[in-house]
């Protein structure tokens, strides 16, 4: 199977933040591209942390490689991390004392 039809074949996805964008190939165009679409999905706080933390471990080798955007990139996760940590915390207690 040629490249071209094995990424028309294969949907990609995303999920951030609670909301799932994905490319759906576009039965009218003959190339490897597709259509962005978008759906809004409620995420638990734990479920953000989890997505967040996979996008971090995606910039830490070119953080060590030099790449400054990367660098700047996983400064802003790390602060978001932290954020939905203590969220999560907070649920947790919550729901203990119910």
């Amino acid at each position: 199977m040629d490249d071209d039809v094995q990424a028309i074949d294969t949907p990609l996805s995303h999920i951030n933040g609670g909301s799932i964008s994905f490319v759906v190939p576009d039965p009218d165009s003959n190339s490897s591209g597709g259509v962005l679409m978008q759906n809004q999905v409620p995420q638990s706080k734990y479920a953000q942390l989890l997505a967040v933390i996979e996008d971090m471990g995606k910039d830490i080798r070119p953080t060590y490689a030099g790449s400054k955007s990367s660098a700047e990139r996983l400064k802003r996760g790390i602060v978001h991390a932290r954020i939905l940590v203590r969220e999560c915390l907070l649920e947790t207690e919550r729901s203990a004392r119910q």
